[in-house]
């Protein structure tokens, strides 16, 4: 869906330069959270959701008090919080942590890269304008085509990382659920959405590490403490708060759009710093699906 200011047909409409360097920003620092991970790999899924989330719940929270503005839910906020704390948060967070202690970084952010794929098919059946028109349905099936050829034959092997793929599918799908939701949610400031996000996240997430891991999780969360503060604070906190802003502005189809570089990224950070490699069967399958990705979210509503 084009918002109200994106309509305009100046080529120097400045909301378009607002957007395309938010979206930059915002795929360059959640980008990096992929290879934040890789770099905790040893430390449990349930801790590393419980310490991103609770790092970026508390400088967000310290943004808000600095500001003099209260970090406590309001009524109207707290049913969007634990929706999208769960979707957007504590759940999508473990299995991604689970996801790149199987697969290469660079892998798990391509198949990521479906989720504005994902999200053109749930909003065609919950927004009217958001209807899938040929060339969505075409893009949509280029999409499914290059997930096909990127994941390939890995799928069937569960020696050959199969749970990982699976896990960032139900990713993407987690996210696709959650941005969809969020784009009725214009009524609540980016921010505070980003804040309810990884507060409840924190919250399951503590519990469940508690459960899980127990008193090992303090010795491990010590080992590995730069990781997780980078994942918590340039990994998400600062991309969630302006993604919400995004999806809140331009709608979630085409704030979704940032799927477009955050596997570039990713597998540039990984080969970097990680020292992974890329196939041509990865990079080809990439291409289609992203090439599926612009086809879906450019395409005209009357198309």
């Amino acid at each position: 869906m084009a918002a109200p200011h994106t309509m305009k047909s100046q080529g120097n409409d400045p909301s378009r330069g607002w957007m395309a360097s938010r979206m930059l920003a915002c795929s360059m620092l959640w980008s990096s959270g992929f290879l934040f991970m890789k770099l905790a790999v040893s430390v449990s899924p349930w801790l590393v959701s419980a310490s991103r989330a609770g790092i970026a719940a508390a400088a967000i929270s310290g943004w808000l008090l600095l500001r003099g503005r209260s970090p406590v839910p309001r009524p109207e906020e707290r049913v969007p919080w634990l929706v999208l704390g769960t979707l957007n948060g504590w759940l999508p967070n473990v299995l991604t942590a689970y996801a790149v202690a199987q697969i290469a970084a660079g892998f798990a952010s391509m198949i990521q890269a479906s989720g504005p794929i994902m999200v053109a098919v749930i909003a065609h059946f919950a927004f009217a304008e958001e209807r899938l028109t040929r060339r969505r349905v075409a893009g949509v099936a280029v999409g499914f085509l290059g997930m096909a050829v990127l994941i390939g034959p890995a799928a069937l092997d569960p020696g050959g990382g199969a749970l990982g793929i699976g896990a960032m599918l139900w990713v993407s799908l987690c996210y696709a659920l959650g941005n969809i939701y969020a784009r009725n949610l214009k009524h609540i400031e980016p921010i505070r959405l980003a804040l309810g996000q990884q507060s409840v996240s924190a919250l399951v997430s503590i519990v469940l590490t508690a459960a899980f891991v127990g008193a090992a999780a303090v010795p491990s969360f010590i080992d590995n403490w730069a990781a997780l503060l980078a994942l918590g604070l340039v990994g998400t906190a600062i991309p969630i708060t302006i993604f919400m802003s995004l999806i809140q502005r331009t709608g979630p189809t085409r704030a979704a759009m940032i799927g477009y570089l955050m596997p570039v990224w990713a597998t540039l950070l990984a080969m970097v710093f990680l020292g992974e490699t890329v196939g041509l069967r990865e990079v080809a399958g990439a291409a289609i699906v992203l090439t599926g990705v612009w086809i879906v979210t450019t395409a005209p509503r009357g198309d």
